[in-house]
């Protein structure tokens, strides 16, 4: 068996290592416009005072409706973690928001429950009915949208990476075989 010089096996696998990387939720193009210090909370109170702003916005979808000019998703708002994926705990909730899409969207495509983080520009406020109460959603114009497949609560998803496993063992048999392994 041949061994590689040090600095080439490291140099190997910091190359598969880049190769495994997670997948980017928020597209190249997008990611100078997208503003990371402005919170959900702060959209709740003055929605307005945002418009324009560009974001990044998690949630679970509870309801789409088709609209002349689009398709309205209606998300509970969720935190993101590191990897920008909505949280499952849904306690952490800070209200709700729509997310506009300006193009044909099926309804029947987005599933209530699904995860979805949206890369979104901030448009305002509506006010519509939660069951017999009027509440203000913030509203924000979809430019990405991702979608999370839906996993089991229970399910942990695995980190993309690589890595490099070393086996040995020994044994003594009792007739006499001795065995060593790499």
């Amino acid at each position: 068996m041949r061994v590689l010089p040090c600095n080439v096996s490291w140099l190997l696998a910091v190359v598969l290592i880049a190769g495994c990387a997670a997948q980017r939720v928020v597209p190249d193009e997008l990611e100078p416009l997208v503003d990371r210090t402005i919170t959900f909370e702060q959209i709740v109170a003055a929605p307005e005072s945002y418009q324009g702003r560009v974001l990044i916005l998690g949630g679970e979808v509870l309801k789409t409706k088709r609209l002349k000019d689009g398709t309205q998703i209606e998300l509970l708002q969720l935190p993101l973690d590191k990897d920008e994926r909505p949280m499952l705990n849904r306690q952490r909730s800070q209200g709700r928001f729509f997310a506009l899409q300006q193009e044909f969207l099926d309804p029947a495509t987005i599933a209530e429950g699904t995860k979805m983080t949206i890369v979104g520009e901030v448009s305002g406020a509506k006010t519509d009915y939660l069951d017999e109460v009027e509440y203000r959603y913030p509203v924000v114009i979809i430019k990405h949208l991702y979608t999370w497949q839906e996993q089991s609560q229970d399910y942990v998803r695995p980190r993309p990476g690589f890595s490099i496993g070393l086996f040995g063992g020994s044994g003594f048999g009792g007739r006499g075989g001795l065995g060593i392994g790499f």
